[in-house]
């Protein structure tokens, strides 16, 4: 733990650099013109416990009050708009500082003179807005206060990480107050400068409102691809990764590349059940409760639409809801997204209609059912007798025959007289034979990129090595990497060694881009595409969905390449079956 909380103080300190960062500079550089010296501490202070606080807790107090993170960050704009105002006319200036002063039960002419408290209101606003490119450490800890699995080691890492930033934001300070006292030129212009500054800090706060502040990022690393490249190699090491899997004891996956018989169930004894705490709009029925269900049998499903473990399921769970819905058996399908496009009503609700999906189906776009169950996968079942106890839950594929002997059993004990025999289980997947783990493109969690520089956000120009590795991702062409995919921004290819039969890629386009696909370096056979996949070889990617591209007939090592004909192609993650 030491060792990540001094690697998350360094990263800290070089992502000042980072060109996610340049947005915000104006703002910080202020300080230097305004107030007395201890204006910048109050900014650092307000920054390390507004970043601190916001990351690890965000989603918590969005989930309970309701208010939602961009209701924050717009509050955070208008105080930033109002300072830089203040800096416009002095009179407003004043009336703050005596407000703050009121607010602090200081004296008000000792606070007049400071600007501690409104440096303070500053430093909470910019670390609300502060959206740095995170590392592998600070990636971690954000992945973990998603689903609300904050750790004393999380806070004391985010708080590092904080307190790193903040050094070389004081230096900056700090170094233009001295420079504004050896210059003569510029202390006799002090009252011009401030008011130079307050047009760049309401021009920022427009700009932020606007989402200028990305797009001008986006506009930087385009211009300048190789601008803060290598900013978060000082995190990419083995001892770094070893002690993150240590942190993320029990990480947020699916099963993909787990051998069936390590897919794991348990019986469990008078386990209360969480109650389902929606996070967006119920489908195929009014919204539930399992307070409301007592007496009846539920099956709680938690899943994602893009997720090919998840899909594989989907057949015995339509077909338990046929055979059992009758007998007092009630599936809850609680959708909890694993990628942005997903927490889209419209999309889920394609979704279900694509697969067949009748039994009700609840958003839980803010994971809190997820964190409420203490789950960690996709796809898993827990199984809610008729008193409201958890009594059997199962993580992953498989153990079809035994989940369905469960339900027979509950229903049996809740007084059903059950007479449906009990299903084959059938599956052509065999997980043994998967040597490729899932592969991600988005910066957040693409440690398996081959070439080019990984957790890194923005644009990269990546060419093909010479010697490539199997189940590594390898890119060419100018790609564009965001938290949860890619993109690229011409014309440019993507291969793929890697060990499995079928090949799936969750995908999608703003305007539709045709994929080119080759196995081995030769045209696709007919038995070698998948369902997506036309007979001359090609896919065309438009919608956010999981899309099948190869289909072989045994389970063996390939190189599969795709070439990219134009920009656009949105690319999220591989699976394999």
């Amino acid at each position: 733990m030491l060792l990540l909380i001094g690697f998350a103080f360094l990263a800290g300190v070089v992502t000042v650099l980072s060109p996610c960062i340049l947005p915000i500079l104006p703002v910080i550089l202020t300080g230097s013109v305004t107030g007395s010296k201890r204006r910048p501490l109050g900014i650092v202070l307000g920054f390390i416990l507004s970043f601190s606080f916001f990351t690890l807790f965000l989603a918590t107090i969005v989930q309970s009050t309701g208010i939602s993170a961009g209701a924050l960050r717009t509050f955070s704009i208008v105080v930033l708009f109002g300072f830089g105002v203040s800096l416009l006319f002095p009179r407003v200036q004043v009336w703050l500082e005596q407000l703050f002063s009121r607010l602090s039960s200081r004296a008000p002419r000792q606070a007049n003179r400071t600007g501690f408290w409104g440096g303070i209101l500053i430093g909470l606003s910019i670390g609300l807005l502060w959206t740095p490119c995170v590392g592998p450490i600070l990636a971690s800890v954000i992945s973990l206060a998603l689903t609300g699995s904050v750790s004393s080691g999380a806070a004391f890492i985010t708080l590092a990480y904080a307190i790193g930033t903040a050094i070389p934001m004081l230096a900056i300070m700090y170094g233009g107050r001295h420079l504004l006292q050896r210059v003569p030129w510029l202390m006799q212009n002090t009252g011009r400068i401030q008011k130079a500054f307050g047009v760049f800090m309401i021009i920022t706060a427009i700009g932020i409102s606007a989402n200028l502040d990305r797009k001008f990022q986006t506009f930087i690393l385009d211009t300048f691809p190789n601008y803060g490249i290598g900013l978060t190699k000082i995190e990419d090491n083995e001892q770094v990764q070893q002690e993150l899997d240590k942190l993320n004891a029990e990480p947020n996956e699916d099963i993909q590349g787990k051998p069936m018989n390590e897919a794991t169930q348990s019986k469990k004894e008078d386990t209360p059940a969480p109650e389902l705490i929606p996070g967006g709009e119920w489908f195929n029925s009014d919204p539930l409760s399992l307070k409301e269900l007592r007496g009846k049998v539920v099956l709680v499903d938690f899943w994602t639409y893009s997720c090919i473990n998840c899909q594989r399921t989907l057949p015995y769970l339509r077909d338990w809801w046929e055979k059992y819905k009758d007998d007092g058996l009630v599936i809850i399908g609680v959708h909890t997204p694993e990628f942005e496009f997903e927490k889209d009503p419209d999309n889920v609700a394609k979704a279900l209609r694509d697969y067949e999906i009748d039994y009700p189906v609840m958003q839980d776009n803010n994971f809190a059912t997820w964190s409420a169950y203490k789950n960690r996968y996709w796809p898993r079942k827990y199984l809610v007798d008729q008193n409201g106890n958890i009594i059997y839950d199962h993580i992953g594929e498989g153990g079809y025959e035994e989940t369905e002997r469960q339900i027979q059993e509950a229903l049996q004990n809740a007084g059903k007289s059950v007479n449906a025999s009990i299903s084959t289980e059938t599956t052509d997947t065999d997980f043994t034979q998967i040597a490729t783990p899932e592969l991600y493109f988005g910066s957040a969690r693409n440690q398996y990129l081959g070439n080019g520089t990984q957790f890194q956000t923005g644009s990269q120009e990546l060419t093909l090595p010479d010697d490539m590795k199997k189940n590594m991702l390898y890119l060419s062409g100018t790609w564009n990497f965001q938290d949860e995919y890619a993109t690229n921004s011409n014309t440019a290819s993507i291969t793929l060694p890697y060990q499995a039969k079928n090949v799936y890629m969750v995908a999608a386009a703003d305007n539709a881009v045709q994929l080119q696909l080759k196995l081995d370096g030769e045209n696709l056979s007919s038995t070698q595409t998948g369902a997506d996949v036309d007979k001359n070889g090609q896919v065309t990617i438009q919608a956010h969905t999981l899309y099948h591209l190869i289909s072989t007939e045994n389970y063996g090592s390939h190189t599969l390449t795709i070439e990219i004909p134009a920009a656009g192609l949105e690319a999220y993650t591989f699976t394999f079956g």
